[in-house]
């Protein structure tokens, strides 16, 4: 049986296990609080309430020993991990025994398919699928709850959501993903176009889009909202739309190709100049101008409700709820405002001793200057920008309130692909207790203890300046 089959087997066998759940239990649903976690829950929320199946949910930044312990406190047989828990199955072997568990998640583990039973693992790595590329959280609970109902293909675009949340999307996505898209579209709930590949075209000004283009860089016009008027004068586009401003989606055919090819002039000394362009992921039944229109801006709204402790919004705007759909979308102002705190917060202390610059990398400590859920989101804009050109990794650390401290590793320099950042995270806190790391290939993370946070710098030092040395000499 090949490794798809295999998969495909192991959804089956977990749809069955699931429907012989009495329905008089309350299930206990646990999922994670990024884009992917959130779309996961919201799925799997979406196929309770098809099933009339009572449920209570939370929204985690970690799952430990210590929270698997809480839960197993609390007064429930039926747990579900979505998008978490493949590594802390020991964890949850010895807390939760005689519990029935169910583990949908794409991340690595060690672990193996529980034979007793009362565990169901459904991980596309135990198929030799790479979850990291293939596959998010939220495809295969999508994929799971298709197994149950066929009913739930209508939610397709959620999971392609969680996919690009979870930055699986490279100009398109592998066989699962693409399966999930394929379903999505053919459902008429996502409409896929080639366009320019920047962020934004729904929701802001053209010229405010093409300032804050990182990730492909625009010499002369990333980062210069002046330079950013003037090429578009150049091309000939009027920026002003009557007395507001004209957004992508407001430009006809000829002003499209107009903006393409500058753009692409204007990147002629990139290696690959053409880059701007991609697929563009519109959802038809979104209202247009807003962030839930397009694929991707829909993941980062997700994203902010996850991060500033309102995942339930982001959980209502998956659904379909229109008010708390604009409760999601007023996250997106407080979230860009943690985003500028953030940076200010860097921009002022890049050379002081909270930021230590070694040879192509950078660890920036922001202690409590940072919420502990915005010091990835930092990383993530750090590691895009031409500010880190000569800089192989960006880690970021803040504090948590429990005494913990969030750590976030990302690859700047074009790097995405050349190195598996969870590997690089585990070498680092192998002699550290009570610390965890989790994430894939291209974004990677920790929790580690506070007061071990001065050790823990002093070995990333080593351990990263050793791959970047290995990196440049390759």
């Amino acid at each position: 049986m090949d490794c798809y089959k295999q998969f495909d087997e192991q959804l089956r066998n977990a749809a069955e296990e699931f429907k012989r759940v009495d329905k008089k239990e309350v299930i206990r649903l646990i999922s994670h609080l990024d884009a992917d976690g959130i779309s996961a829950c919201s799925i799997m929320i979406k196929l309770l309430n098809n099933d009339n199946r009572k449920y209570s949910v939370s929204i985690v930044q970690q799952l430990n020993k210590a929270v698997v312990s809480q839960l197993a406190s609390e007064p429930y047989n039926c747990f579900i991990f979505t998008d978490i828990g493949s590594g802390v199955i020991a964890d949850i072997k010895e807390s939760l025994k005689g519990k029935k568990v169910f583990i949908l998640d794409h991340h690595s583990t060690s672990a193996v398919i529980d034979e007793s039973g009362s565990i169901v693992f459904v991980n596309p790595h135990l198929c030799g699928i790479d979850g990291g590329k293939e596959i998010s959280g939220a495809g295969v609970v999508f994929k799971f709850a298709c197994a149950v109902d066929k009913a739930m293909e209508e939610l397709a675009h959620i999971a392609v959501i969680g996919a690009i949340g979870d930055l699986q999307e490279q100009n398109g996505f592998l066989r699962l993903n693409e399966e999930n898209l394929k379903i999505a579209v053919e459902k008429g709930k996502i409409k896929v176009t080639k366009g320019l590949r920047i962020f934004g075209g729904q929701t802001k000004p053209l010229h405010k889009v093409l300032e804050y283009c990182t990730d492909p860089f625009i010499p002369g016009i990333s980062g210069s909202e002046s330079g950013a008027i003037q090429f578009l004068n150049q091309v000939g586009i009027d920026p002003k739309n009557g007395s507001g401003w004209k957004k992508i989606i407001h430009l006809d055919e000829g002003e499209m190709k107009k903006l393409v090819t500058g753009i692409i002039m204007k990147r002629l000394n990139e290696a690959n100049p053409d880059d701007v362009l991609g697929n563009v992921y519109t959802l038809p039944h979104e209202q247009e101008e807003s962030p839930t229109r397009d694929a991707k801006e829909f993941a980062t709204l997700l994203n902010a409700c996850g991060r500033l402790g309102k995942a339930s919004y982001g959980i209502g705007a998956c659904l379909g709820d229109k008010k708390i759909k604009q409760q999601a979308i007023k996250c997106m102002g407080d979230y860009k405002k943690e985003i500028v705190n953030a940076l200010n917060w860097y921009n002022d202390n890049k050379f002081t001793d909270d930021v230590f610059w070694g040879s192509r990398f950078v660890i920036i400590n922001a202690k409590q200057k940072v919420m502990s859920t915005m010091i990835g989101t930092l990383a993530s804009i750090l590691s895009k920008s031409n500010l880190m050109a000569s800089n192989n990794f960006v880690m970021s650390m803040a504090r948590a309130a429990d005494g913990n401290t969030k750590v976030s590793l990302r690859t700047a320099n074009n790097l995405n692909g050349a190195l598996d950042l969870k590997k690089v995270i585990e070498s680092i806190i192998s002699g550290i207790g009570n610390s965890e790391s989790g994430g894939h290939q291209n974004a990677a993370g920790a929790v580690i203890p506070t007061d071990r946070e001065d050790y823990f710098i002093e070995t990333a030092k080593e351990v990263l300046g050793k791959y970047a040395v290995e990196e440049k000499i390759g």
